[in-house]
């Protein structure tokens, strides 16, 4: 979130400064050999292409086809009237940015289509270039800029195309254990309400004030039970695996001891009063898990945990923090936070997890449980 924001500024800014440079050195040097003049056409062509390529993120299409359009209209201008050779370096790395931006976020065909754009204004400028006066190696460089631009974009795409269906399998699973949870609870009510109701079919008839109790339990279990179907509304369930035991809050401070013998010291705070249903303890417990498996793996060196469970009227909020210094956002990212995020919204909750001010790191997550 505030860290992606923050790298896409960092590398705005890190092109905008090596466009600048691109062009302010092709300017000395053709102010050096044919005059500054010459170079009006391709000049104008490069700040608009680098222009274009600083904003290519709102509209890839445009911009880029924009972008081609420029360059290939200085490779026409530079051979009708006898100027220097274009795409010159500037335009080349402001189209080379067009074109892996493109190929990167595009669907197939407009990014296939794009790339061939590069393509054939790399070839118009080969087809266009004069013998000698150093255009032979202006082309070669426009090659050269077209084939990096095409190359990195197919290979962040392909990595953006793992990260997804990684972050995708890891939420499937997540649904998976959720449902396998919320079939415990379930057949944990529908068993009572089926106990019940022939408790009340054989004492009915002799003593009608049990029977109303056995009534009263039905009701009870039955809005219980469709309280926690509500909360996991959506959950498929996957027969084939067998459905592992909730987590109490015993489990948590074993959790939390466990981390202690191991790692840095922990200072737990538990509510007194912990009855909840199955799902938000087991979801509370996996929360606590996994915020102290980031820390194990990401920072070890760690003065001080705080593991902060509390209750609200309608919620449990749990705070995992950490004093740990230089803990860049990047380094407790995973697929585990993933997984975390899709559990805690299936129920209702939020999650939020980030850089504490000045050092550490914290996870904090509020799970409903009053909601009908």
């Amino acid at each position: 979130m505030a860290t992606e924001r923050i790298t896409r500024v960092a590398a705005t800014a890190g092109l905008a400064v090596a466009l600048l440079a691109a062009i302010g050195v092709q300017a000395v040097a053709i102010a050096a050999s044919w005059g500054l003049r010459y170079w009006l056409v391709g000049g104008a062509a490069a700040v608009v292409a680098g222009a274009l390529a600083l904003v290519r993120d709102r509209q890839r299409v445009v911009t880029a086809a924009t972008g081609l359009v420029v360059a290939g209209s200085a490779v026409v201008a530079a051979r009708l009237f006898d100027l220097p050779t274009e795409p010159g370096p500037a335009l080349a790395l402001a189209s080379a940015v067009l074109v892996g931006s493109a190929v990167r976020a595009l669907p197939p065909l407009p990014a296939g289509l794009i790339a061939a754009g590069g393509l054939v204004v790399a070839a118009g400028a080969w087809a266009a270039a004069r013998p000698g006066a150093g255009g032979s190696g202006v082309v070669a460089f426009n090659a050269l800029c077209w084939l990096g631009g095409v190359a990195t974009g197919l290979t962040l795409r392909l990595l953006d195309e793992r990260a997804r269906a990684t972050a995708e399998r890891v939420r499937r699973d997540e649904r998976l254990e959720l449902a396998r949870e919320l079939h415990d609870v379930v057949a944990h009510h529908v068993t009572g309400i089926v106990v019940q109701a022939q408790a009340a079919h054989l004492v009915g008839r002799r003593d009608p004030a049990r029977a109303t109790e056995s009534l009263a339990g039905i009701e009870a279990a039955g809005g219980e039970a469709l309280r926690a179907m509500r909360r996991v509304v959506g959950v498929l369930r996957d027969t084939a695996d067998a459905p592992p035991a909730s987590a109490g809050t015993e489990q948590i401070e074993e959790l939390v001891e466990r981390f202690r013998r191991q790692g840095p010291p922990v200072r737990l705070r538990l509510p007194g009063e912990t009855a909840w249903p199955p799902e938000v303890t087991s979801t509370v417990h996996r929360i606590v898990r996994e915020a102290l498996t980031n820390v194990a793996r990401h920072a070890p060196h760690a003065g001080q945990v705080t593991v902060d469970v509390t209750r609200e009227p309608d919620a449990v909020v749990v705070e995992v923090t950490d004093d740990a210094p230089g803990a860049p956002a990047e380094h407790r990212g995973g697929y585990g936070l993933v997984g975390l995020r899709e559990r805690v919204e299936s129920l209702g909750g939020t999650l939020r997890v980030g850089p504490r001010p000045g050092a550490g790191w914290s996870v904090r997550a509020v799970v409903p449980y009053g909601r009908t």
